[in-house]
Parts: C-alpha cells; sequence; structure tokens
C-alpha cells in the first residue's frame, strides 16, 4: 500500500514539508490507544537470532534509522516502533542553528535518490537533551558535529561540548567530519587534524564512568589512500568502528533532473560504492573493528550484501522513505533465512 498509494501523494509535495507532515502524523497517531502496539505487532520482528553484540551494545536487530531523519529525537520512540533495532539522532551542534536557506531537499525519482544541503539544522543540544530524558528503551546513537560558524581550528571544542552534553543519553556517538554541507567540514577529515580531535575525545571518553564506543563517520568519496588514513587513524585512537558511509557529491550515471542541484546525495546511486568501501576497510584492516554500512539499501538483498561485506550493523534512510516502513521486516526475515 505505501508503494502504490502513499508514496504517491506525498510525493507531489515538497519533500522537507512532507516530512514535518509525517512527523506530526505519526505522533498524533501513536497518542491513539493501542496503535502503537498495533505498530508494533505490524513491522517489527522479534526472534533472538536477530540479535547482535556490537562495540558492547546489544542490538535487538542489525536494522537501524541513519542520522538525519530524526535530527532533533523528536520521534525515536514511535520510529522504534516500526521495526527498527537503533535509532540515530542527530547531527547535533552545541547551538541551535537552522541551516542553509530553503529549498535544500530534492528528490531525484528517476534514481531512487535524494539530494540534501539542509546544512546541520537542528535544535541545539540542550533542546535534544530534554527529550532524550524521556527515553525507556530505545538504542540511541549520537551524531555529533560542529556550528556552521565555528572554525575548523576550533571545531574541537563543539565536539566535545556535544560529547560531554549527551553521554548520559546516548548508547554510542558518531563524529561527523563528511558531510559536504557545512563549508570546509569535510577537511576534517585529512589524517591530522581527525587523528587529533579523535584523541580529544577519547580522553574525555576515558573520563566518564562508562566510557561510551565513538564511531567515525566517513564520506564514500575518500580514495583508497585516505581509507587507509582511516584505518591506521582507528588503531591508534582506539575508537570503537566505522559508519561507511555519509552522502557523496558525485554525480556519475543519473537521470534526474535535480542532478544539478548541490548538496549530498543519498539512495540507490550510492549502493555500490558504499558496499566498496565496505569491502575495501574490512578486508585492509583484517575485520579489525565493527562497521555499520548505510548507503543506498532499498531491498534485503543491498542489506546482506554489505553484512557480507563486512558490516556488522546497516542503517536506513533514502530507502526507508522510498520503500516504507516494510522493507525494515523484510531485510530482517532475509537474514532469518540465511
Amino acid at each position: 500500500m505505501y508503494k502504490r498509494i502513499i508514496r504517491p501523494l506525498l510525493f507531489l509535495f515538497d519533500p522537507e514539508k512532507v516530512h514535518h507532515f509525517t512527523f506530526g502524523w505519526l505522533k498524533f497517531v501513536n497518542r491513539i490507544p493501542l496503535v502503537p502496539a498495533l505498530l508494533r505487532a505490524r513491522y517489527q520482528l522479534k526472534d533472538k537470532r536477530l540479535e547482535r553484540e556490537v562495540f558492547g551494545i546489544k542490538f535487538p536487530n542489525p536494522v537501524g534509522l541513519a542520522a538525519g531523519l530524526d535530527k532533533n529525537a523528536e520521534l525515536f520512540s514511535e520510529l522504534s516502533s516500526l521495526g527498527f533495532g537503533f535509532i540515530e539522532i542527530g547531527t547535533v551542534t552545541p547551538k541551535p542553528q537552522p541551516g542553509n536557506p530553503r529549498k535544500r531537499l530534492f528528490r531525484l525519482v528517476e534514481d531512487k535518490g535524494i539530494i540534501n544541503r539542509m546544512g546541520f539544522n537542528n535544535d541545539g543540544v540542550e533542546a535534544i537533551i530534554a527529550r532524550l530524558k524521556k527515553n525507556k528503551q530505545v538504542i540511541i546513537g549520537g551524531n555529533i558535529g560542529k556550528n556552521k560558524w565555528t572554525e575548523n581550528e576550533k571545531a574541537h571544542e563543539d565536539y566535545l561540548y556535544c560529547f560531554g552534553q549527551l553521554a548520559p543519553y546516548v548508547d554510542y556517538f558518531v563524529v561527523n567530519v563528511s558531510s559536504p554541507n557545512t563549508p570546509n567540514l569535510r577537511s576534517l577529515q585529512e589524517k591530522e587534524p581527525l587523528q587529533k580531535l579523535l584523541t580529544l575525545l577519547q580522553e574525555a571518553n576515558g573520563k566518564l564512568p562508562k566510557p561510551k564506543p565513538i564511531l567515525l563517520k566517513i564520506a564514500p568519496d575518500l580514495t583508497d589512500e585516505q581509507l587507509l588514513d582511516i584505518i591506521d587513524i582507528v588503531k591508534q585512537t582506539s575508537i570503537a568502528g566505522v559508519i561507511a558511509t555519509n552522502t557523496t557529491i558525485s554525480r556519475d550515471g543519473l537521470a534526474s533532473p535535480n542532478r544539478v542541484e548541490t548538496g549530498g546525495l543519498s539512495g540507490k546511486p550510492l549502493t555500490k560504492r558504499s558496499t566498496e568501501v565496505i569491502r575495501f576497510l574490512a578486508e585492509k584492516s583484517g575485520h579489525s573493528f565493527p562497521i555499520i554500512g548505510v548507503g543506498g539499501i532499498h531491498s534485503p538483498e543491498d542489506a546482506l550484501e554489505k553484512l557480507h561485506a563486512g558490516a556488522s550493523l546497516v542503517q536506513l534512510f533514502t530507502g526507508f522513505i522510498y520503500e516504507g516502513p516494510a522493507l525494515i521486516k523484510r531485510i530482517n526475515k532475509a537474514l532469518l533465512s540465511e
């Protein structure tokens, strides 16, 4: 029903307006008695064989929601009812910021993709913490970044602040230095500044009563040499793992008119490259650290391919929008069938 009726209707309207409408609708229906239970019965698949223990956390299933959809931790409980094993919020910055000017979100229907240049629009860490305090049992990842106006030389201060504030309320952290939509952010992926940033975060992590897993989210546009640097940095800083990958700035092979828009491209055009990065990191590192695979997962086969390439967990974003919530259960069923 989603792909035949609901998606065609939603795709008639501006994607950012649809996002806000859908969030509002999900909040509303989940306040109706019995609806949350009905959603869980329809979409959740519970089976001990789906459980995964990764970087010290036991996940009920390996299919999570990638950062960017629930930026402000507004809907993590409701989204969890749709079958996700974990929810990643953010990207969160120290201070609220509106992001880039609209229009900044574009569907590429012919390519099953999305281009966004949102620019870390979020309510700021304090407002997000207030919502996370209501969390009871959802596994939450905290994706953190810097404010747009913070110079790269002081970027570590923003990351450390978000880390310290969010630590009591999230289960793991993701360091986002790979979004193409914040000026000069991707230069923090270079070896020297990245190693410094992760070292400082690990020092702060070591002072917590119970340290949190810290992961690095990388771009799919890195060269093999840069990926080898990432492997070395993970080893040197002892962070918990890598999320591969963020959105791409490549536009190769696209057919949609919106391909000319600037921003990060996600969805089906990223499927192959994301899997290549996962396989490269897993093989070259000797499978020495966990990888969360994300990028172009639109079917159970796409998810299985990433897991077979070396991912321990997977995340959905654009595939969830194009294929609907039933995709989560279909992936988990495919895992049980293997």
